[in-house]
């Protein structure tokens, strides 16, 4: 009798167990652990709401935007291709071997075919990447959309990424200790008093307000600041003197695209070559910034910390 309850138990205590381990398990898990056939290594929603299924774990992966290829080596993956801007805009230093497939806008679908991936990482905001998937769906191409603006997003990013590779370490390394460090820099620079600003797209071909909408918007307004084209909405639109005197910015940050030099030159030739330019506060007090294309342009990623930090100085000199 002794002997049957004692099995009773240990029967009770393995079935407590097994249903806990159950229970405990995150829908993240690779589902080649959770499911008995196999099936399945991982599954996930991507940008476009899309459900990707992995059957086994990417080893042929392709990237058809820098900032994205630059992401998956962050998590500890490998490339076998990727665009151009890697190299000519980004300056990343690629495995070797890997294979340049065209453009982020234009990208070589006969190339990226013969070199047989099994998984392309694509963005929601590119239309031509919407486009090509057709493709890579009728070649049982697996594939996701991604769409990253804000530190959050690239997180997110990080953390299915991290999942498809197994490597959970360059998730917090590259992810989690750099929110870390964003927190602190959130602490760290405060004001009573928060400053305004204006933040500026320019261009070869003209200039622009930017909205809350943009990383540098986001970044700026949570460490405190207030974004006039906010309240002046027109300014999206086009760039009027005449709004930017009322509100006369404390701050005026610009973020350049494409060639910079050429689009600091077709700044200077509009709305700077009003003689008001030069009496707005952030002008004379030389606080009318270039920001670098690095950490302000290009998603800054594993560097994300560094941008807010950059931006942290030069609102809150005293905190230096």
């Amino acid at each position: 009798m002794l002997m049957k309850r004692n099995y009773v138990a240990l029967l009770l205590v393995t079935c407590v167990y097994i249903f806990t381990l159950i229970g405990c398990q995150s829908s993240k898990i690779p589902q080649s652990t959770a499911n008995s056939d196999n099936s399945v290594y991982y599954t996930f929603t991507d940008a476009l709401g899309n459900t990707v299924i992995l059957k086994e774990k990417p080893k042929r992966v392709i990237s058809l935007m820098g900032s994205y290829a630059e992401t998956w080596l962050l998590a500890g993956g490998e490339l076998i291709g990727a665009t151009e801007d890697v190299i000519n805009e980004r300056k990343m230093q690629v495995p070797e071997g890997t294979e340049i497939i065209g453009t982020v806008k234009e990208p070589n679908v006969e190339k990226i075919l013969l070199l047989s991936p099994d998984f392309i990482l694509l963005s929601s905001d590119i239309e031509k990447h919407v486009e090509v998937s057709k493709t890579f769906e009728k070649a049982g191409i697996s594939y996701a959309f991604f769409k990253v603006e804000y530190f959050e997003d690239y997180l997110h990013m990080l953390d299915i990424c991290t999942d498809i590779t197994g490597n959970k370490a360059m998730y917090e390394k590259n992810g989690i200790a750099v929110q870390k460090k964003i927190e602190d820099i959130l602490c760290e620079f405060k004001s009573i008093y928060p400053p305004t600003v204006l933040v500026i797209r320019a261009f070869s071909k003209g200039a622009q307000a930017l909205a809350d909408d943009h990383m540098v918007c986001k970044m700026l307004e949570d460490l405190g600041a207030i974004n006039i084209a906010t309240k002046h909405k027109s300014l999206l639109e086009e760039l009027s003197m005449e709004e930017i005197i009322e509100e006369d910015p404390d701050f005026i940050f610009v973020v350049t695209m494409g060639d910079s030099d050429k689009a600091i030159e077709a700044l200077k030739n509009g709305v700077a070559k009003n003689p008001a330019w030069n009496n707005l506060s952030a002008v004379k007090n030389d606080r009318y910034i270039i920001l670098p294309k690095e950490l302000f342009h290009y998603k800054p990623n594993a560097r994300w910390s560094e941008s807010y930090e950059y931006l942290a100085q030069i609102l809150y000199p005293q905190n230096k």
